[in-house]
């Protein structure tokens, strides 16, 4: 489950002094002096009762009336400073069952019940309200190779909730949750860990009941662009994808390459494409490749 971070200071902080403080030193969770660092100045902002109360007035009273643009606010998330190079703040809400908002949007708008892991490390601070619980699990990402159906080797550590002033760290490609709805409202702080490299790194869903990986949750622009441009008939692009398919580092661009191919071929084009996917080299891509042309035989 992620580690606990038992820190005690009673002092308090402003934001733009954590703010600032981050970016003076940065944020590596894989460094204990960056990660005690970072979790001292968490502490203190949580220690403050009153800035975010205060913050969301601000908006509030502003002539947008609170309305600004998704890329900083939305139903669950407030990004409380800019995206830095190794960093970024932000305050989540997790409503009850009981809220308006879950009842009109549904438990999968915030990811509730939905087991996963996450391709970054982040600190999480119990901010207000009692906190989601979690149904903790921790697994080996190096042993498997991110197939759809494959075991994941998931093991269960415990249920608990993200208390008050609870303090911890998420390890990527470790911890698996399954959050579950607090009883009331509830606010959680977090410093997130940027890293130029973890686009390339898989984020996965997961069935327990059946200890698969269920799916895929962090495909990024590249992807999106890729297939739009091979789609659109690009020649340039065309020639990206059969690069990439053949040599990507990442194997799931290997796939979105292959798929950004197919998209423009005929069913007989796909299964030659697809048969020659299946000697690539890369167990994902043979897998992949193997059970799309299963599909083609049923078509």
């Amino acid at each position: 489950m992620p580690r606990i971070i038992d820190l005690q200071d009673e002092s308090t902080c402003a934001l733009g002094d954590c703010i600032a403080a981050l970016e003076q030193q940065g944020f590596d969770p894989r460094e204990e002096e960056s990660l005690m660092h970072a979790a001292g100045w968490l502490r203190r902002l949580g220690n403050d009762r009153d800035f975010l109360a205060e913050m969301m007035l601000e908006e509030l009273k502003g002539p947008s009336g609170g309305e600004e643009d998704g890329s900083s606010y939305g139903p669950q998330v407030i990004m409380l400073s800019p995206q830095c190079s190794t960093f970024y703040l932000r305050a989540n809400f997790w409503p009850s069952r009981s809220e308006h908002c879950f009842r009109a949007s549904g438990q999968s708008t915030f990811s509730y019940e939905l087991p996963h892991d996450h391709n970054f490390s982040f600190l999480t601070l119990g901010y207000f309200g009692p906190g989601y619980a979690s149904d903790y699990y921790e697994y080996d990402y190096e042993a498997v190779e991110g197939i759809v159906g494959e075991k994941a080797g998931l093991r269960f550590i415990e249920r608990s909730c993200l208390s008050p002033g609870k303090l911890m760290l998420y390890r990527a490609h470790l911890d698996v949750h399954s959050q579950i709805p607090p009883e009331s409202l509830s606010v959680s702080l977090n410093i997130m860990h940027s890293d130029g490299a973890q686009g390339w790194l898989d984020q996965y869903k997961f069935d327990v009941e059946k200890d698969e990986i269920s799916g895929v949750l962090s495909p990024g622009g590249a992807e999106v662009f890729l297939r739009v441009a091979v789609g659109l008939g690009n020649r340039e692009a065309l020639d990206v994808a059969e690069h990439f398919a053949r040599s990507h580092v990442s194997h799931r661009m290997r796939m979105t390459a292959l798929e950004a191919q197919a998209g423009i071929l005929d069913p007989e084009g796909r299964d030659a494409l697809w048969r020659r996917a299946e000697n690539s080299g890369s167990l994902l891509v043979a897998a992949e490749a193997k059970k799309r042309r299963r599909e083609l035989a049923r078509a």
